[in-house]
């Protein structure tokens, strides 16, 4: 794999094989952005669990303390009546059988997140082959099938994560910017990683957390103790 002159520099400064404490650890991420813009800071949780196991699932939603630093285009699917009061609540996109014919015919995926209202769930369900891979199909879990369609919107908005498994048992989330600074990303860090610790499924056998990655969107891996509390 090639890397560029900028990345080689960077990763001489990181220890692969070294774990960092939380602080140490963001200040190498920042010390090691070296992009023309404000890099997304991600963290990459791999889990000593089996996610084929249905009872080995590890999946919610968390509402970051400082947020992404990123604003989420929202997709609310509600009934007509309630159309305006998703818009007035922040909603990028709002409506009902329109908007899956949008998505249908012209596929329409200009937004980040899909909330639903419970009654529109059979008609959403329509578009599970389209939405699932993408990661947008909404779900009680995530806290995006609700009643409650404002609160959704402004927990989205303020930095509400979802984190989930791939198929190969690592947690991808993105958790803030590098501007940022270090106490910000450790804050938001500290969150996701208590909530996914509170997640361990009851069949988890042995070492729960088996490694902890964060990196900036063009910067190297920095491996993190998370026995370590920040």
């Amino acid at each position: 794999m090639f890397r560029g002159k900028n990345y080689k520099e960077s990763a001489k400064l990181v220890e692969k094989a070294n774990l960092y404490d939380p602080n140490d650890a963001f200040d190498l991420v920042i010390k090691t952005s070296k992009a023309k813009f404000d890099e997304t800071v991600e963290l990459h949780i791999k889990l000593g669990v089996d996610s084929r196991h249905a009872d080995q699932q590890v999946r919610g939603a968390i509402v970051l303390p400082h947020g992404t630093g990123k604003t989420r285009r929202v997709l609310v699917f509600c009934k007509e009546e309630r159309v305006q009061e998703a818009m007035d609540a922040g909603a990028d996109f709002a409506g009902g059988q329109d908007m899956v014919d949008k998505i249908q015919k012209e596929n329409f995926f200009d937004y980040d997140v899909v909330v639903a209202t419970p009654d529109m769930m059979g008609t959403v369900g329509r578009l599970g082959k389209v939405l699932g891979p993408k990661g947008l199909m909404p779900t009680p879990k995530a806290g995006t099938v609700t009643p409650n369609i404002a609160q959704a919107i402004s927990e989205i908005k303020a930095g509400k994560i979802e984190y989930r498994l791939d198929k190969t048992n690592i947690i991808h989330c993105p958790i803030g910017k590098v501007s940022f600074g270090v106490e910000k990303l450790v804050s938001n860090y500290q969150t996701l990683l208590d909530a996914v610790i509170k997640a361990k499924p009851a069949a988890a056998k042995g070492q729960y957390i088996k490694s902890c990655v964060t990196a900036s969107t063009m910067g190297p891996g920095v491996k993190i103790n998370a026995q370590k509390q920040a």
